[in-house]
């Protein structure tokens, strides 16, 4: 783990040259922390599958880590959670821990993980214990009303809203950032 931490070319302390200047109430990913910063999120958060509602929060937070759009964690009192099944993925982020994904419990919907949580995350993420985080893209994610773009790569789930500006982790030629 602590390799994979050493890494980590940028870590949010200087801008890249490539990166997006951010514009007037917009955000740079490459000033995000590594490791990440968890942070209140004060704008309701929705995720929806389909026309039924999947996740409905003023409680979500923000993991904003360098070079990707944030991703959203709602707890999971605020997650219909028995419209999700749990899936057989798991993964292993070096901030967090290992992750444990989610499929919705509907045979229309194609078989796919549509989020994941960190049911015994590391240390600095215990609070979030159990929160879940939806991809984009897969459900229809809104914050205060905006509709959520996907992070691009399909393996990341960050949330690209209209004040945040790349370029993002995912993306072409990104797999060394």
């Amino acid at each position: 783990m602590a390799r994979a931490r050493a890494a980590w070319r940028f870590r949010g302390q200087t801008r890249p040259d490539f990166a997006v200047e951010p514009g007037p109430g917009q955000e740079s990913v490459w000033d995000y922390p590594r490791p990440p910063a968890i942070l209140p999120e004060p704008r309701p958060v929705r995720v929806l599958a389909g026309t039924v509602t999947v996740a409905d929060s003023h409680r979500a937070v923000r993991v904003c880590e360098t070079g990707s759009p944030p991703t959203l964690y709602v707890p999971p009192q605020d997650v219909a959670m028995h419209l999700l099944t749990v899936a057989p993925a798991r993964s292993f982020c070096e901030w967090k821990g290992y992750a444990h994904y989610f499929r919705l419990e509907d045979a229309a919907t194609p078989v796919t993980d549509v989020a994941w949580c960190y049911p015994e995350p590391l240390a600095g993420f215990e609070h979030y214990a159990g929160w879940i985080c939806f991809y984009p893209g897969r459900v229809a994610c809104f914050l205060a009303g905006e509709p959520v773009r996907a992070q691009p790569g399909g393996y990341y789930g960050g949330w690209i809203t209209s004040d945040v500006v790349g370029p993002f982790k995912g993306e072409p030629g990104t797999s060394h950032w």
